[in-house]
C-alpha cells in the first residue's frame, strides 16, 4: 500500500485525508461524505475540533450544513433511481415491496431518522426513490441532523 506524506506526517492509504488539519473545510467535507454510504465518523471530527478550541457555533453550522447537503445528495440519487436497477442489483422484489409498504406507512417522517448510523442514509435514498415530497424530507432531515450535532456541541456552548 502506498503511503502519502503530508506536512511531514506519514499517512497510510492513498485515499486518506486528515480532515482535522483542513479546519472548517475539512469538517464540512467529512460531514458531507459521512452522509453518504462512506463509513466516516463526522462526530469524531467535530468533537476533536471542539476539543482543539474551534468555535462551537460555527462548527455546529458547518457540520449541519455539510451533513444536510450530503443527505440531500442521497435523496436526489434515489429520486433518479429506477426499480429495474434494483432488480438488476439482485434486490428481491419482496424487499422492494417491503420498503414501499414502510414508505406508505411512515412517509416522509422517516427523514427524522436520517441521522441514525447505518440506516439513515439508505432511508433518505428510499424517500427519494419513492418520490417523497422534497421540502418535507429536507425539513425533517435537517431537524434530525441539527439536533444530533447540537447535542454533541452543547457542552461547549
Amino acid at each position: 500500500m502506498e503511503c502519502i506524506l503530508l506536512k511531514g506526517r506519514q499517512l497510510v492509504g492513498p485515499f486518506f485525508m486528515n480532515f482535522f488539519e483542513l479546519g472548517y473545510l475539512g469538517l464540512f467535507v467529512v460531514c458531507f461524505l459521512s452522509a453518504t454510504i462512506l463509513p466516516l465518523t463526522s462526530e469524531g471530527v467535530l468533537i476533536a475540533m471542539l476539543l482543539a478550541g474551534y468555535d462551537p457555533v460555527i462548527a455546529l453550522m458547518v457540520a449541519s450544513f455539510g451533513n444536510i447537503l450530503g443527505g440531500s445528495t442521497n435523496y436526489w440519487l434515489g429520486r433518479v433511481g429506477n426499480p429495474i436497477w434494483l432488480e438488476k442489483l439482485g434486490i428481491p422484489k419482496e424487499k422492494i415491496y417491503s420498503f414501499e409498504s414502510r414508505f406508505k406507512q411512515y412517509g416522509y417522517w422517516m427523514a427524522l431518522l436520517s441521522w441514525v448510523p447505518l440506516i439513515g442514509d439508505p432511508l433518505v435514498v428510499v424517500l427519494g426513490f419513492f418520490r417523497a415530497k422534497w421540502w418535507y424530507v429536507l425539513a425533517l432531515m435537517s431537524l434530525g441532523k441539527i439536533i444530533r450535532y447540537l447535542l454533541l456541541v452543547l457542552p461547549w456552548l
